[in-house]
C-alpha cells in the first residue's frame, strides 16, 4: 500500500471501527518510549513531535509529567478525534497535526522526534528516505530521536498491512549518518489480545 491516499483510508477505517483498548499497539503505559526520553534528559520547556501518535497515550503521559510543547502527527483524523475527545480541556494544550510524516513540511525545529511504529510502516526505500528527509529537518542539531519498529524476530504485518523489520543494527544504519545512536534495546510488547510482539528501540542524537 505504497499510495498515501490509500494509506489514509487504511487508518481512518482502523480508527473508525476499533476502540482503542483493542488494538495490537495500545499501551497503558508507554515505559519504553519515557524511559528513553528520560535517559535523554529532555527539557520540560522543548519542543516534542509524536509521529504517528493517533490516539496513544503517550501525549497523555507527557503533559503529566510536565512537558508543555507538545505536538502530535497522524495520518488520522479520526485517531486525532478519539484523543482530543479523551483528553478533554487538556486536549488545547496540544497542537495537532493530520498528515503523513513523509510528506510532512516542519514549520519548527524540535528537540525530540519519538515514532513508535510508523517507521516500519514504510515499506519502499523512496518513502524511508522520504521519512528521514522530514526528521532531519525537522530536529536542530543536538536534537533527539526515539524510534521503534518491528525487530527482526518481530510480527511481518500489523493491522493487515506488511512492514519492515529492523533488527537494532539496522535501524542504527537506516539513520546514519544523520543520527548517532545512544542506547538500543529490544522489548517485548504484550498486545490486548495476548501475544507478542518484538520491538527494537533506539535513541539518538541529531549529528
Amino acid at each position: 500500500m505504497a499510495d498515501g491516499k490509500d494509506r489514509k483510508q487504511h487508518w481512518e477505517h482502523i480508527y473508525h471501527s476499533k476502540p482503542l483498548e483493542t488494538v495490537s499497539w495500545h499501551q497503558p503505559v508507554p515505559a519504553t518510549s519515557l524511559e528513553l526520553i528520560s535517559r535523554l534528559n529532555v527539557p520540560k520547556e522543548a519542543p516534542v513531535i509524536d509521529v504517528g501518535g493517533g490516539d496513544s497515550l503517550l501525549a497523555d503521559h507527557l503533559l503529566d509529567r510536565g512537558f508543555t510543547d507538545i505536538t502530535v502527527l497522524d495520518i488520522s483524523g479520526n485517531a486525532l478525534e478519539r484523543a482530543r475527545k479523551r483528553l478533554g480541556e487538556r486536549a488545547s494544550t496540544i497542537q495537532w497535526i493530520e498528515g503523513d510524516v513523509t510528506h510532512f513540511t516542519p514549520d519548527r525545529d524540535y528537540v525530540l522526534w519519538h515514532d513508535r511504529a510508523v517507521f516500519h510502516f514504510l515499506t519502499e526505500p523512496g518513502q524511508q528516505a522520504a521519512y528521514i528527509q522530514r526528521a532531519v529537518a525537522g530536529i536542530r542539531p543536538g536534537g533527539s530521536l526515539v524510534l521503534g519498529t518491528f525487530s527482526d524476530r518481530g510480527p511481518l504485518k500489523c493491522s493487515g498491512l506488511e512492514v519492515q523489520r529492523y533488527s537494532t543494527e539496522e535501524l542504527k544504519a537506516a539513520m546514519r549518518p544523520y543520527f548517532k545512536p545512544v542506547t538500543c534495546l529490544n522489548v517485548a510488547h504484550n498486545t490486548p489480545s495476548g501475544s507478542v510482539q518484538d520491538f527494537s528501540f533506539c535513541a539518538f542524537v541529531k549529528v
